[in-house]
């Protein structure tokens, strides 16, 4: 009987992560709370046991792609990270490091191209992006720094190479740690333009 139980329990948070991971992909919808909540009401569940994880939705979004996408994802993911190395090239002053869904295979054509950048202040980058002729609009983001802490980077995006490029700007020591992710609450993987050349050598 608690086998059946957990059998059942585990379909369902397959069933809810498979949902979630479509209203993510269909909707541009990247709150993985939000997405998570959308798929409980549609499907009319409430346990908060059968909830699943961010990193089991992530995992749905990445099967959804391969099964929904096919060929046209790769050449989008493709041209996403041909795009990444472009701007890293034009931001290679701010060491910048790629994130996010275009790094990890999830990307879709809602996504941006994630940057994580590092200069004294953000005026710093601006001016750059200012005297290459790029037109930019600031954002502000909320990271989890630290297990129990949340700072405020300020960032800029901006478009290149046909796919929107944005640039959140840490402290010059903020590449020794990076920010806690939100898929599994493990730092950030971040990689360089040598690992981005890599990964489209191999594509």
């Amino acid at each position: 009987m608690g086998r059946r139980r957990n059998n059942e329990t585990e379909r369902a948070r397959q069933v809810l992560a498979q949902e979630a991971a479509r209203i993510m992909v269909d909707h541009g919808i990247r709150d993985y709370r939000v997405a998570k909540q959308k798929a409980a009401d549609r499907l009319g569940v409430s346990s908060r046991g059968a909830l699943p994880g961010n990193a089991e939705i992530e995992a749905a979004v990445a099967d959804h792609l391969l099964l929904f996408g096919g060929e046209s994802h790769e050449e989008r993911l493709r041209l996403m990270r041909v795009a990444a190395l472009s701007a890293m090239q034009l931001l290679s002053p701010f060491t910048p490091r790629l994130v996010g869904p275009v790094l990890s295979g999830t990307a879709d054509e809602n996504s941006a191209v994630n940057l994580h950048v590092f200069a004294d202040s953000p005026e710093m980058v601006a001016m750059e992006l200012a005297e290459i002729g790029l037109n930019y609009r600031s954002y502000e983001r909320r990271l989890k720094s630290r297990h129990d802490q949340f700072d405020t980077f300020a960032g800029f995006e901006f478009h290149h190479s046909n796919s929107p490029i944005q640039a959140t700007v840490f402290p010059v020591d903020g590449i020794r740690q990076a920010p806690m992710s939100p898929v599994d609450g493990k730092p950030m993987r971040r990689v360089d333009r040598e690992a981005v050349q890599e990964m489209l050598a191999h594509t």
